[in-house]
């Protein structure tokens, strides 16, 4: 994996080219991080540098809203 956020339990992978020919191996790695608890993101390489927000954006729906402390 390429990040990991153990406090969200949120594994990022980002892809590149050769990713197409190991679609197996990425797939079989995703599964056993799903059955470690994890939440796996995959995002193509081309999009983290075209699109970062977009990727971004993602992540926080993925993660959801961050919670407020509460008032004292």
């Amino acid at each position: 994996m390429d990040f990991c956020c153990p406090a969200q339990r949120l594994a990022i992978e980002l892809d590149g080219g050769q990713h197409a020919a190991r679609t197996e191996a990425d797939e079989k790695r995703s599964e056993f991080l799903r059955a470690q608890g994890y939440r796996v993101l995959r995002f193509w390489d081309d999009e983290v540098l075209k699109n970062p927000d977009s990727v971004l954006m993602k992540i926080l729906e993925v993660i959801g809203p961050k919670e407020k402390a509460p008032s004292p």
